[in-house]
């Protein structure tokens, strides 16, 4: 009799268990669906260098990320303490496993792995919209510090950033620069504007756009290709150079020798001193991320003094 009592109790007790963590769950939007968490993560994982570069301000630590490439500014992970998940593009599902995470963070580069992701642990995804860049990283700050009860944190790091890019902003009035951002790929080079990885040069900096109108430009998927002919023709008022060799890490300084040349020394962006090579990490590697995004701020605030 008593254990059939005992039994009943402990039925009882597991649904009630279950149905306290149905109650108290908390539908988060992310980047390709919907994340349900009941309590606060303490195991996470984290897959891209953006969201690790936030979370980190948060003072959240991850038990492990991929460890190649990492941005200087998060040097600290490169500890034996913290556990290499794989590369950017690829996880260790079992090195994954073994984590028994309660919350994995991927990023855009992860999104065709996302649902073998989500089999593991609860996946959100921190994808930036390369056409809305400030305005989706702030919406993926606020949710991450609202999951990790942070709120008032999260806010103070949006804030902050958002003062900085009023001020930048109202330099850009000022000067009204025309700007031409390219990208080094070898011997290749490929312009980027407003709709793309760079779109917040032009659309929250507040960058002109420099185009050509007399030479041809190759449009591809990840920009278009372009000439030296095609530079000096669109006579940028500052030029911005992202070496992706460098940020890849196949190769250092590159640029720099290819675009030391006659016709892009003849643009106004060269007669000025107005050509910034961007930081490859900050730029081309953790989209989205606290520290990243005060770096392009500061690339930008360089190519206009």
């Amino acid at each position: 009799m008593l254990t059939k009592i005992f039994n009943k109790l402990a039925f009882t007790a597991s649904l009630i268990a279950l149905s306290s963590a149905s109650v108290f769950a908390k539908t988060y939007e992310h980047s390709m669906g919907t994340i349900e968490i009941n309590e606060v993560p303490q195991r996470v994982v984290v897959l891209g260098f953006g969201s690790l570069d936030f979370v980190d301000a948060l003072g959240i630590e991850p038990l492990g990320m991929p460890k190649n490439l990492l941005p200087e500014a998060l040097s600290k992970y490169r500890a034996d303490k913290y556990i290499n998940t794989g590369s950017l593009q690829e996880a260790n599902y079992e090195t994954l496993f073994t984590l028994k995470p309660d919350l994995i963070i991927a990023e855009g580069r992860m999104a065709s792995i996302y649902s073998d992701l989500a089999d593991i642990a609860p996946t959100y995804m921190f994808q930036i919209d390369s056409k809305n860049y400030w305005d989706t990283t702030q919406k993926h700050w606020s949710t991450l510090g609202e999951i990790f009860n942070k709120e008032e944190k999260a806010d103070a790091l949006i804030t902050e950033i958002q003062a900085k890019v009023n001020t930048l902003t109202s330099l850009t009035k000022q000067a009204q620069p025309k700007a031409l951002t390219v990208m080094s790929n070898g011997s290749n080079i490929t312009m980027f504007g407003p709709v793309s990885r760079f779109s917040f040069i032009y659309n929250e900096a507040g960058m002109q756009t420099s185009t050509s109108d007399n030479v041809s430009s190759e449009t591809r998927t990840h920009g278009n290709l372009i000439s030296f002919e095609y530079i000096a023709d669109a006579k940028p008022d500052v030029l911005l150079i992202l070496d992706r060799d460098q940020a890849i890490g196949k190769a250092s300084g590159q640029a720099k020798q290819l675009f030391d040349n006659s016709l892009v020394s003849s643009t106004p962006a060269a007669k000025n001193k107005h050509i910034t090579y961007l930081d490859p990490s900050a730029w081309y590697l953790a989209a989205g991320g606290y520290q990243s995004i005060k770096v392009m701020i500061d690339d930008l605030h360089d190519s206009i003094r």
